[in-house]
């Protein structure tokens, strides 16, 4: 299947993509080896026009040691080995224009792989050297400096400062092979700024930042205190004059930024948003909202409110690469998602959370805005189970072998149902173990079954192309029973989304566009949702 080659002048295309994310390490394998590459995505390109998706999303591509999955950039202009060459980095992002795909990458500002030559020069320079003003450098306190320059707790857990043999302790928010870069130095801002026109030469339509808050930190690095105002390291106001200069090179290119925002305050949030600065931050509130139709009413008109006064865009997301699936999420009795409660054995009705997850999908696509769809949600895949001595995540080692990690989430995409290893790539074992029951849900079986998670994702994708009302633009809260959602956008397009014990009466209407489950007698079943024409 073809898809049409990109219209230069649309350059409002982000305000209402529907944009997917590629994890390319379990994705597709085109050589062989175990491990997915941009030769496997290059092959699959046509299954992605078929699904009806605006623009890509690749998390880091680059040379890495794959200390924390790619997030540990030893070089920003290098694809890494595994996936393949720049030269094919940039044909993939050709050929996916031409068929109507954007590209969107990933950068991650706020600390490179402790084997990026930055850091390798400041360990072999030393104490006091220019070479560490580059990173947080700090002797340790204590009687001999045996204790940490400060209290503040890595976001993996434990301390984020690693000791040298020189006595010296370095930063790491993340996991020791990640060193902090230390922003407030020129340097960094420049390499940043040269690596954004790198890429945008090369055809890449947007980046999405990862921790975007986290940059910039107080000089002082002090400890932290409950309260503290402003954080020593979330949220500082200097941030926002880094991403004025990045918006400035962006414009240039008519590219586009995506926000990893994670902040509880609205009014600091939309900060990040303002015209001059990025175009859109991911919705963290819905993604982790359990399956509540009031609490969803609330994240949704709370996203729209604060998103209005910057006309911005709201971007939806139901998972990700970092977040337990949508499916095994929503079958379980706690339905929302929080970092700390991840849990091996935690009961799940999968029947139950597919069917949510269908409703869901129709609800995150009829919202006003963008949306981010993860590879496989389209194939309703479960969160897998991943044997202990399997598991690569740092999350998981850094608490101890208490949390499951997010590798669950991570498992090699199946493609052909009667291949090995569900068609992943060849004989040779995937990089992750896949389960079992992996094949029943391959793209091949569910491509002819009408009834299937991806005949869903396709059909809603087409009419959200195709049908009047999608997208940008308004919605307004319709009256309905307690438990039911239901909304109008333009044109007469209606959204009704059943979360209440008892089927529910539709509104009145013209024509069903599409249901995630079959009616009952005319209503509304439980965990369903429709489009509807009135």
């Amino acid at each position: 299947m073809e898809g049409s080659p990109l219209a230069p002048a649309d350059t409002h295309w982000w305000r209402d993509a529907a944009i997917y994310q590629i994890y390319v390490r379990s994705f597709a394998d085109g050589d062989g080896d175990g491990t997915g590459d941009l030769a496997g995505v290059r092959a699959r390109l046509p299954y992605l026009v078929q699904l009806g998706v605006d623009a890509i999303w690749f998390t880091p591509w680059y040379l890495s040691p794959l200390a924390d999955g790619g997030y540990d950039v030893a070089d920003y202009r290098a694809i890494d080995p595994a996936f393949g060459t720049l030269a094919e980095a940039e044909k993939l992002i050709a050929e996916a224009r031409e068929l109507g795909i954007r590209t969107i990458i990933d950068v991650v500002p706020n600390h490179v792989s402790d084997q990026h030559a930055w850091f390798k020069a400041a360990l072999a320079a030393g104490s006091g050297s220019p070479e560490r003003e580059l990173f947080h450098f700090r002797p340790g306190r204590g009687e001999n400096g045996e204790i940490p320059p400060n209290d503040w707790i890595s976001e993996f857990g434990g301390t984020p400062w690693t000791r040298l043999d020189d006595g010296e302790w370095y930063l790491h928010l993340f996991a020791t092979e990640q060193p902090d870069l230390n922003w407030a130095h020129p340097a960094v801002r420049r390499e940043h700024e040269d690596v954004l026109r790198f890429w945008f030469e090369r055809g890449v339509a947007g980046v999405r930042i990862d921790s975007a808050a986290l940059l910039a930190k107080d000089p002082a690095l002090p400890d932290f205190t409950a309260g503290r105002d402003p954080h020593p390291y979330v949220d500082l106001d200097e941030l926002h004059d880094i991403y004025r200069s990045w918006r400035a090179i962006a414009d240039e290119y008519d590219a586009i930024f995506v926000g990893e925002v994670w902040l509880p305050d609205t009014e600091r949030f939309v900060r990040y948003l303002r015209p001059d600065e990025l175009h859109t931050a991911f919705n963290f509130t819905f993604l982790a909202c359990p399956w509540d139709a009031d609490l969803l009413r609330t994240a949704i008109d709370e996203t729209v409110a604060e998103h209005a006064p910057v006309g911005a865009p709201a971007t939806w997301v139901l998972c990700n690469h970092d977040v337990t699936r949508t499916v095994t999420r929503y079958g379980r009795e706690a339905s929302g998602f929080d970092f700390a409660a991840k849990a091996f054995g935690t009961p799940t009705d999968t029947e139950l959370g597919t069917r949510r997850a269908r409703a869901a999908a129709l609800l995150s696509l009829a919202l006003p805005g963008a949306v981010y769809l993860y590879q496989g949600e389209e194939l309703g895949l479960p969160e897998a189970e991943i044997p202990r001595d399997r598991i690569q995540d740092p999350m998981h080692f850094r608490s101890g072998g208490t949390d499951p990690g997010r590798d669950g989430c991570r498992v090699p995409l199946p493609w052909t149902a009667d291949a090995p290893y569900a068609g992943f790539g060849s004989e040779t074992e995937p990089w992750l173990p896949q389960p079992e029951s992996w094949a029943s849900y391959a793209a091949d079986l569910q491509g002819t079954d009408p009834a299937s998670m991806l005949a869903l994702y396709r059909e809603a994708l087409r009419l959200r192309r195709t049908e009047q009302g999608f997208g940008d633009g308004p919605m307004s809260w319709l009256e309905a029973a307690p438990g039911v959602l239901s909304f109008a956008r333009t044109d007469g397009l209606v959204c009704v989304v059943n979360l209440a014990e008892e089927p529910a009466e539709l509104p009145a209407h013209t024509r069903v566009l599409l249901t995630s489950g079959p009616l009952d007698d005319g209503r509304l079943p439980r965990d369903t949702a429709a489009w509807l024409r009135s």
